[in-house]
């Protein structure tokens, strides 16, 4: 093994290690997919280093991208947040893995898909924009009704809403509503979840 290739798994491995405990974990804390985003780097690393020296290399290594990402995408629900930080451990694991004479471009390239990363998951990015799921505890036709309602109840501006379920024999309204909130309210948690509008309604925000 060459020089080149060992600094180019020194740079995955601390590559992988800061994007998944120092960006992801840090700020969202979901243990499976730190697990995941290590496991399939090193894999997609180690595969493509194997394949770097045969011709078939680059159609080879562009199938394995893809039939990981039909893989892990249909096994699970993750958020689009969580598909950017799973491919960017794809990418990084497939071109540190890729034979290279000089390491000190990839590792530029890493450097810039982890810059990427932290800064467009930054919590200071476009902190006032919420997105629930919520279900009123009545059927609201109408539109301007559905939003006026929703922004008494979540306390912001809605920018746009989506109903996903009209039921007038259980009278109730099940939306899909995105929305601003004021400057200097608390950020909430970084999950998805559903909010139930009875006349208290209890949400969690994404």
């Amino acid at each position: 093994m060459t020089t080149s290739a060992l600094i180019l798994i020194g740079i995955d491995l601390a590559a992988a290690l800061v994007l998944s405990l120092g960006l992801y974990y840090r700020r969202h804390h979901r243990r499976d997919l730190v697990v995941a985003f290590l496991g399939v780097n090193v894999g997609v690393m180690s595969v493509a280093a194997v394949l770097g020296t045969a011709e078939v290399a680059l159609g080879l290594g562009l199938g394995l991208f893809g039939v990981l990402s039909i893989i892990r995408l249909r096994s699970s629900e993750i958020s689009q947040r969580e598909v950017a930080y799973y491919f960017a451990a794809l990418a990084i694991g497939l071109v540190t893995g890729l034979p290279q004479t000089d390491p000190w471009p990839v590792a530029a390239l890493v450097a810039l898909i982890l810059a990427v990363l932290w800064g467009a998951d930054h919590p200071a990015l476009l902190s006032r924009s919420r997105h629930q799921v919520v279900r009123l505890d009545r059927a609201v036709a109408d539109e301007h009704e559905l939003r006026a309602d929703l922004e008494e109840r979540l306390g912001g501006t809605v920018a746009s809403t989506t109903v996903q379920e009209l039921d007038l024999v259980n009278d109730t309204t099940l939306v899909d509503v995105r929305y601003r909130v004021p400057r200097g309210a608390a950020r909430p948690a970084a999950t998805r979840g559903r909010a139930a509008a009875a006349p208290a309604m209890q949400g969690a925000a994404r």
